[in-house]
């Protein structure tokens, strides 16, 4: 495979370069088999060649990363497939709702540079009402900056704090929480809620308190987060 298709309407010259940066960094731990594999997968993805029963082989090839690629490299080989596959938002639904939770991580993951509107908001929704807290933490990216309500927001910072999840993982935290006072009400109740407890309140809480003190930005100076893959291969946010 020489290309990797871009966004539905983009043309391959505009794949975004985090992607051909991820495709060549995992082409250079792959050994030979997984490479080969690997580009006919691809290919098999860009032309979304064939069925087998109620799925396409494409994402049968979703389930298959992990035995060809290995375990620390398959999720970048799955987001590569979904973007390969221009996975718009009912596809990335199906695929999430039929995998595994390392693939619906890896679906959460693909989804800033895939679908540009909110038409996959449910699938982050779903990740954040689960405990599992590799698909909270990539929940919490670059779409979800962009498209999850205030409301919805406020509780996925909340989420990460309940599930020990690094507030670092939250994209576009410093821009969302700045001067967010009902965001620092909600904080401020959960710490109260600790002490009273006797136990210990996050340190990230106090962090994010912090942010929610500064002074907001003028409308347009401050622009959310731009969308982001993994950086290595092992499936761990950076």
């Amino acid at each position: 495979m020489n290309h990797l298709p871009g966004a539905p309407g983009t043309t391959p010259t505009e794949t975004p370069p985090a992607l051909t940066a991820l495709r060549t960094r995992l082409n250079s731990l792959l050994d030979a088999p997984a490479r080969a594999w690997l580009d006919k997968a691809l290919d098999e993805a860009a032309a979304r060649s064939g069925t087998h029963g109620p799925i396409s082989v494409w994402e049968l090839r979703i389930a298959e990363a992990g035995r060809r690629c290995g375990p620390e490299h398959a999720e970048a080989a799955r987001v590569l497939l979904l973007h390969a596959a221009r996975a718009d938002a009912p596809t990335l639904a199906r695929v999430y709702r039929q995998g595994t939770a390392d693939e619906r991580r890896a679906v959460l993951v693909a989804l800033p540079h895939l679908v540009p509107g909110p038409e996959a908001l449910p699938v982050v929704e779903d990740a954040l009402r689960t405990n599992d807290t590799r698909l909270v933490a990539a929940a919490v990216g670059p779409y979800a900056a962009r498209h999850l309500d205030v409301h919805n927001w406020r509780h996925a910072v909340l989420k990460c704090l309940f599930t020990g999840v690094p507030v670092d993982a939250v994209a576009d935290l410093s821009r969302r929480a700045r001067a967010d006072a009902e965001l620092a009400r909600m904080l401020s109740d959960y710490a109260d809620e600790r002490r009273a407890a006797d136990r210990p309140v996050p340190h990230d809480l106090h962090r994010v308190l912090a942010l929610t003190e500064h002074p907001a930005t003028p409308t347009g100076t401050d622009a959310p987060g731009g969308p982001t893959v993994p950086h290595g291969t092992d499936g761990k946010e950076s």
